[in-house]
């Protein structure tokens, strides 16, 4: 894909963002909507996509496990980067250390990778494996580790326990393993249904993007303010971790073509939403979550034409 290809791919992208963002901006749609527009996008939108898609896709094709075998090697390597370098930066406290690896491990994958692989290629499937390790495997230590830190909430196992039972909970989780299940099952779906998941489904990618950009246009960007431990996050969110990806992929694990292309772009990515709520939740890092959330998004917005193009190359 040439760089002309990729700027015309990203046209609905910006579009359906920037306005967002100048809605915001003019005070024409509150800031404050995007939550409701996220929330649909979230807990009703994306799951009728993922299901409809997993439950019609080849899963033999769309589970390449050496792929997702490289990929989980990278991120465990990320992690472990990310925990020294935070070790190093004076960061000791369990939660903290946590927080900081979602921050440069985990990636966006409901509000910003589903709508650009929707865009660029056409489908959002190749997601559903590395959504469901970041769901049921990352997200799982973070919020356990969360949990156990609390000093309320029942013992160790309760909060393990319900960590467990928030994970595997999520509509995309859900979503994901009922389309995967019917899939094996040969269970037939009324096409009445089916049309109406893709129907709900198509709106997930514009109304995801436009949440985010309404997000953003509230909330303003503060570039001077970047402290060097946020310029680090982003830095290793936007550039390190996919590049740790390709390496990993491609020289250890002989991941080629299309499932390299798809595994880079997906780690390249920006930090999740998620993690701002999970700041919240925990009373643990919210300015610095806030700070990295919005200012990945836009990095890696800036980035995307550079990965689309030396991937397909």
């Amino acid at each position: 894909m040439g760089g002309a290809a990729a700027l015309e791919k990203l046209v609905p992208v910006l579009l359906a963002f920037g306005g967002g963002v100048l809605l915001a901006r003019r005070k024409t749609v509150p800031a404050e909507a995007s939550k409701a527009f996220s929330d649909y996008a979230f807990l009703f939108a994306v799951p009728c996509y993922l299901f409809g898609n997993i439950y019609a896709a080849d899963l033999g094709a769309l589970f390449d496990w050496r792929a997702i075998g490289g990929y989980a090697a990278a991120a465990a390597l990320a992690v472990l980067l990310v925990a020294l370098g935070a070790a190093a930066y004076g960061v000791r406290e369990p939660r903290a250390v946590a927080l900081r690896v979602m921050a440069g491990v985990q990636v966006n994958t409901a509000y910003f990778a589903v709508p650009v692989f929707i865009t660029f290629f056409g489908t959002a499937a190749p997601i559903f494996p590395v959504l469901l390790f970041q769901v049921c495997v990352l997200s799982l230590v973070v919020i356990a580790l969360m949990e156990l830190g609390r000093a309320d909430g029942g013992g160790p196992g309760a909060r393990v326990s319900r960590a467990l039972a928030a994970s595997l909970a999520t509509p995309l989780v859900l979503a994901c393993n009922a389309g995967i299940l019917l899939n094996l099952l040969s269970v037939h779906v009324p096409k009445v249904f089916l049309d109406g998941a893709s129907f709900v489904g198509d709106s997930a990618s514009p109304v995801a993007l436009f949440a985010l950009g309404l997000h953003l246009g509230g909330a303003g960007l503060h570039v001077r303010g970047t402290t060097r431990e946020e310029a680090a996050l982003i830095a290793f969110k936007c550039l390190g971790f996919p590049l740790l990806a390709w390496a990993v992929c491609a020289g250890l694990f002989g991941v080629r073509g299309h499932w390299l292309a798809y595994l880079v772009l997906i780690a390249a990515m920006p930090t999740p939403q998620n993690l701002f709520i999970f700041a919240q939740r925990y009373d643990i890092g919210v300015d610095l979550s806030a700070s990295v959330v919005i200012k990945s998004s836009v990095v890696s917005l800036l980035l995307l034409p550079l990965w689309l193009q030396t991937v397909a190359a």
